[in-house]
């Protein structure tokens, strides 16, 4: 299987799921300090984002695509 320039690659999807998991953690940080339940979701539901996006760029990496 051949990536090609449409696709991201391994490492970026690690690096942007990585991202979205650091940035989804201040969300739920801020939404509990704030006593925003809404916040607080929304940075939960990015760190979940985050963590798939992460093991699809690790599955990239075992199958080389």
């Amino acid at each position: 299987m051949k990536s090609n320039e449409n696709t991201k690659s391994s490492t970026t999807d690690k690096i942007e799921g990585n991202s979205k998991i650091m940035s989804g953690k201040i969300k739920e940080e801020t939404g509990k300090v704030v006593r925003s339940p809404s916040l607080e979701n929304k940075g939960s539901d990015e760190v979940f984002e985050g963590r798939v996006q992460k093991k699809v760029g690790e599955i990239k990496k075992v199958f080389n695509a």
